[in-house]
């Protein structure tokens, strides 16, 4: 092989292991965000088991106070 077929796959394989590293890191954020997700579902269903039936839902205009 000659220098300049040397220098374009040592560039080539630099490349390859940017993309590697840069995968990785992606995988664990994506794996993050889908643990952060799913904590984030967990409250929200808790959240709405403390919510009142449909039926028994107030108006914002109940809750004004009496001076308004």
């Amino acid at each position: 092989m000659d220098a300049e077929t040397d220098r374009r796959l040592e560039a080539l394989e630099i490349k390859a292991s940017f993309a590697d590293d840069l995968l990785e890191e992606l995988n664990r954020t994506v794996a993050r965000q889908q643990m952060q997700i799913q904590h984030l579902m967990q409250q929200l269903r808790a959240l709405q088991e403390q919510l009142p039936a449909v039926g028994t839902q107030r108006s914002l205009r109940d809750e004004l106070p009496p001076h308004y």
